[in-house]
């Protein structure tokens, strides 16, 4: 008696059978006939057997004779999923209502799940040693065959004093500059009533804003008290040398003949002998100090006489060839310098050998003082139109007045080198 089985292995009910339900049976096949009206495979099969083209795109798996795969072993979106085993697609052990199936060991994770291990805590007693040739075996170039310990974290000390140091350094460098101007003095007036009865000190507007034009700041240096009767202060001139970048001398009053051991002819040409103290005191302290100076008329004038030089008191007097140094028309007067071959503003101006400037002085430097070297001279006569201090980075003096020269002018010089200069002076000699 024949066992009622097929040769090949089992499939799910109704994969291979015929579609219709009174064809014979295939040979090796069990003798059960289907029902009447029922299809083969359901639903799958009916839209199989359509006349339409689009339900052609619709026949599932099951329609076209493939097994069924479990919906465990599904793969990602959008990919094929190998059919499987004999083994997977069988059920060998009939399993209780309820019973979840088990999981494929070879199957994909689903999209959106955590990968295995997540959540579980970390192995610190495992052994991950570094790859094979991940660590070079030549020592590090910085490393000398010498070096100990100490050596290596010596260097470390001083690579890091030099980045801190010129973190330091950049800072100052990048802070704006503070030039100090000195003050013009109005001394009180007698009986007068009013400011004319205060002493007064100020500075002229153009001087300021000449300087101000290079994004400079400026402070006006006030003389200072050592016996002051109403507000006495420990404030000294060298405290403004400390601090500020700069000196700039102002022009004003005559300076006292006193001052460099001669009289006045004249009564009305007495000076400022207080101003002349205030101010030579303030040179010296910013040149002490390393700070560049620049005087402009009377501060070439002080400039010659704080080093041993004298001056002439008056130009049409002492000096009868020599041209016309003012005039009524004030800084409306002008006349022609000319450079000295190898003179700093020669370099300051190349190319020009003679520049038009105003004038407005009536007293020039006679005896020139010491470690002092001419800059310029007046073209007519020869008088000497400005210095220079060889001793020190940049104290420099000049008799006209460069704030009253328009910048970029057609006709009188463009001092806006000198100032550059000065002003370069500065960030160098701030240290």
């Amino acid at each position: 008696m024949s066992e009622n089985k097929s040769d090949h292995s089992e499939v799910p009910d109704g994969a291979d059978r015929p579609a219709n339900a009174n064809a014979p049976a295939a040979p090796g096949s069990s003798g059960a006939s289907v029902p009447s009206g029922a299809t083969p495979s359901g639903e799958a099969a009916q839209r199989a057997s359509t006349d339409s083209p689009a339900s052609a795109s619709a026949v599932t798996p099951e329609a076209a004779g493939a097994p069924r795969i479990p919906i465990e072993v599904v793969g990602e979106a959008g990919k094929e999923a190998p059919a499987p085993t004999a083994t997977a697609a069988k059920d060998p052990a009939p399993r209780a209502t309820g019973q979840p199936a088990p999981q494929q060991a070879a199957a994909s994770p689903r999209p959106g799940a955590a990968p295995a291990g997540f959540g579980q805590a970390p192995d610190f007693s495992a052994q991950n040693p570094p790859p094979p040739g991940s660590i070079p075996t030549d020592p590090p170039r910085y490393l000398r065959p010498s070096d100990s310990a100490w050596s290596v974290f010596g260097r470390i000390v001083a690579a890091r004093a030099r980045q801190l140091f010129d973190r330091a350094g950049q800072r100052i460098t990048q802070r704006t500059l503070r030039i100090g101007v000195s003050a013009r003095i109005f001394h009180p007036e007698p009986g007068a009533l009013g400011l004319r009865g205060k002493t007064l000190q100020y500075l002229e507007e153009s001087i300021a804003h000449w300087v101000m034009s290079r994004d400079v700041i400026v402070f006006m240096i006030p003389t200072v008290g050592h016996q002051g009767m109403l507000h006495p202060s420990n404030i000294r001139l060298r405290d403004y040398a400390k601090h500020l970048d700069g000196l700039l001398l102002q022009g004003g009053a005559d300076v006292s003949p006193q001052t460099y051991a001669e009289t006045a002819p004249r009564p009305e040409w007495p000076g400022d002998r207080v101003r002349d103290m205030y101010e030579l005191e303030l040179l010296h302290e910013f040149i002490e100090s390393g700070k560049p100076v620049l005087g402009v008329c009377r501060g070439c004038q002080l400039i010659n006489v704080a080093f041993g030089g004298s001056l002439y008191q008056d130009i049409a007097m002492d000096v009868p060839t020599a041209g016309v140094h003012v005039s009524e028309h004030y800084d409306q007067h002008r006349h022609a310098i000319t450079f000295p071959e190898g003179s700093s503003l020669a370099s300051m101006f190349p190319g020009r050998r003679e520049a038009i400037v105003n004038s407005i002085h009536h007293q020039a430097v006679k005896s020139l003082g010491r470690d002092l070297t001419v800059e310029a001279v007046s073209s007519g006569d020869g008088l000497i139109e400005a210095v220079r201090y060889r001793r020190s980075p940049f104290v420099v003096g000049v008799q006209w007045h460069p704030e009253f020269h328009r910048a970029g002018g057609p006709e009188l010089l463009d001092c806006t080198p000198l100032l550059d200069t000065f002003l370069r002076a500065a960030r160098e000699t701030r240290f």
